[in-house]
């Protein structure tokens, strides 16, 4: 589980990683990085919207996604606060392959 400091919660940081940060588009995730300089803490924030499928759907696919993020906390930039959108084929896609897609993500983002 992630811990506080490294959760994205108000409404004002989510709009701000979504309008300001770079967008990385893949098959199930749309995923968006936005490194702040000068910030340490690496950030997580997801959005699993209604077209994902039912309650119970969207919770799984969420707690996939919280798992790839505590993963890959460590490999995310200093600074970075990132955004994962689920996108409707995430419901069917297995572990490895958001694992895969939100690091390639991440590893782009880190070389910009």
């Amino acid at each position: 589980m992630l811990a506080k400091a490294n959760r994205i919660v108000r409404a004002n940081d989510y709009r701000a990683v979504v309008r300001r940060g770079t967008r990385f588009p893949a098959p199930h995730t749309l995923t968006y990085v936005r490194i702040t300089p000068g910030q340490t803490e690496r950030r997580f924030g997801f959005i699993v919207g209604k077209t994902v499928g039912s309650a119970p759907v969207r919770n799984t696919v969420r707690r996939r996604l919280k798992a790839v993020a505590f993963e890959l906390l460590a490999e995310a930039p200093a600074g970075a606060d990132v955004v994962i959108r689920a996108l409707p084929a995430s419901a069917q896609a297995s572990w490895s392959t958001l694992h895969h897609e939100i690091s390639q993500a991440i590893h782009r983002a880190g070389t910009r």
